[in-house]
């Protein structure tokens, strides 16, 4: 019996225009912008590559940190076409990778961190403490699948 090693990546998802902050970011949406760009630089070999193993599993609002798994090997498409996304749901972004781990439990540890990080960066410029507990919640609100690894 074979066992297939995954690869989780961890990316932050930046919007091009600072005019509108509100972006709903959906996992669909996302799967689907992933794909047509490993379409587009490595055609139907790259598509049917990801494809076994590739799923989109965590993707927050807020902070617009996302996660998804593919198989290890073909990862490295992923890799490689990530940071050459320019369009998401017809909107114009750019997309920095943060972090790749071969288990779930490390990238959301790391996810926490860097989470932790911005919300310490966010902290300074709030007033009140009405202000920080509404930003708190915002950034730090985990999904029940994440809440199962911290």
């Amino acid at each position: 019996m074979v066992r297939f090693k995954n690869r989780y990546i961890a990316f932050e998802i930046t919007l091009g225009d600072k005019s509108d902050k509100q972006f709903p970011l959906k996992i669909t949406t996302l799967h689907y912008a992933i794909q047509q760009k490993v379409q587009q630089l490595y055609g139907d070999f790259g598509v049917a590559a990801i494809k076994a193993g590739f799923s989109a599993k965590y993707c927050n609002e807020h902070t617009r940190i996302a996660l998804v798994k593919t198989r290890h090997g073909p990862h490295r498409f992923l890799l490689k076409s990530l940071p050459l996304i320019n369009d998401i749901a017809g909107r114009f972004v750019s997309v920095k990778i943060l972090y790749v781990g071969a288990t779930l439990k490390h990238c959301f540890l790391f996810i926490k961190k860097y989470q932790q990080t911005k919300l310490e960066q966010v902290w300074s410029t709030l007033k009140t403490n009405l202000e920080r507990k509404n930003m708190e919640n915002a950034l730090m609100t985990l999904t029940p699948a994440m809440k199962d690894f911290t």
